[in-house]
Order: structure tokens, then sequence, then C-alpha cells
């Protein structure tokens, strides 16, 4: 799945170049601590190779925010001119996933208690735009295999997009503490064929 490479890609980036400022300030501690002296050294202030230090630093830190982001954008990038809208409700304590461009008006909502998990159905290959928000207090909307985390407020949406290149069923459940039965305020995400995702849009009981 991109956002999983995306992620895979940024991570491998940020773990080389803080591997290599760590290897060069302890290459530097280990040359200070064998040229130690015991009394006061003599040598000159040298400004400009402690700015040299500095510039460093913030060139690197600003390259890998820069990158960061554009890898962001690159992710949130939808080429799909008519992305499947999925609205997503938060709400103490279990989820609604609407589906407004269903024939069918589908609407899943659970109890999150027992077998009453709610499934939020999406096709493969398609991509799909989610509209997140909360019913009462702060929610976050969390899957964990699929990196991907997106806080729900009242009376605010937040949107992202998402496609999922192969079937399969992933736990989430909400990554922000919303009282007493946060614990339990899970959910499926299914991603299924196109045919079958259609054939439940229109009203079918095949896609869950």
């Amino acid at each position: 799945m991109r956002q999983r490479h995306v992620f895979g890609t940024v991570f491998t980036l940020e773990w080389i170049v803080a591997g290599g400022v760590f290897l060069v300030i302890l290459g530097v501690l280990v040359r200070a601590l064998v040229r130690r002296r015991t009394e006061a050294s003599d040598r000159p202030e040298r400004p400009r190779l402690e700015a040299f230090y500095v510039g460093a630093l913030v060139a690197f830190a600003v390259f890998l925010v820069a990158w960061t982001a554009w890898q962001n954008h690159e992710e949130q990038h939808t080429a799909d001119p008519g992305p499947l809208r999925v609205d997503i409700t938060g709400f103490q304590w279990c989820w609604t996933f609407g589906y407004p461009q269903s024939p069918a008006h589908r609407r899943v909502s659970g109890t999150c208690k027992g077998k009453g998990i709610p499934t939020l159905v999406v096709p493969t290959g398609r991509t799909v735009q989610f509209r997140v928000t909360a019913r009462d207090v702060i929610h976050s909307f969390w899957v964990p295999d699929l990196r991907y985390k997106m806080d729900a407020f009242p009376h605010h949406e937040n949107t992202f997009t998402l496609t999922l290149d192969r079937e399969g069923r992933w736990r989430g459940r909400c990554a922000e503490f919303c009282g007493q039965r946060h614990y339990a305020m899970d959910f499926w995400i299914k991603a299924v064929p196109p045919r079958d995702y259609d054939r439940w849009a229109h009203g079918g009981t095949g896609a869950v």
C-alpha cells in the first residue's frame, strides 16, 4: 500500500540521517576524551568552525522537515478525479460510517460491544476520501496496520484519502482517550473487490 511505502521511505531516510549525526558526534566526543588535557586549553576560539557546525545541523533539520512535508503531500495527492466518499463519525463509544454516494444510502454503525463492532467497507484499487468528525468529544480514527491516524473533532471535519491495493481486513480503534469505554471503541476496515463493493453499495449483503 502506498501509505506504508511512504512511511517506510521517510522513516528510513530519517533513521540514516540520525545515525550519521550520532556517529559524527560520537567521533568528536571520543576524540575530545582521548586528547583531553589536565590544564585549561589556550587554543583560541574558532567562531567560523562553530558557525559551520550550527549551519550543518540547521540544514539537516530543514531538509528533514521539507522532505517529510513533500512526502506527505504526495501521499495526500488524489489522482482520481472522482474519489469514493465515506463519512466517519466518532461518538461515545463507537463509530458510524456513512456512504452518501451509495445508491442504497448505506450507513453502518455499531455499539462496539460484543459482536457490535462496525465494519468500514471500501473497494480495492479506488481512491477513497474519508471525512472525519465527532459527535460529542474528541476521538481519533486509527488503523495501526495501515499506519494511518486522523483526529475527529466535534463541529469540525478532517479529510484524508486512502487507496488499498489488496483485499484484507484490518482492526482499527480510537487513539484518543474519550471516556469510560474508550478501550472498546474498535472497528474493522475491510477492502473488497470493486464488484463486491458495488453489489454491497446497492443494498447487497456479501461484502461484510
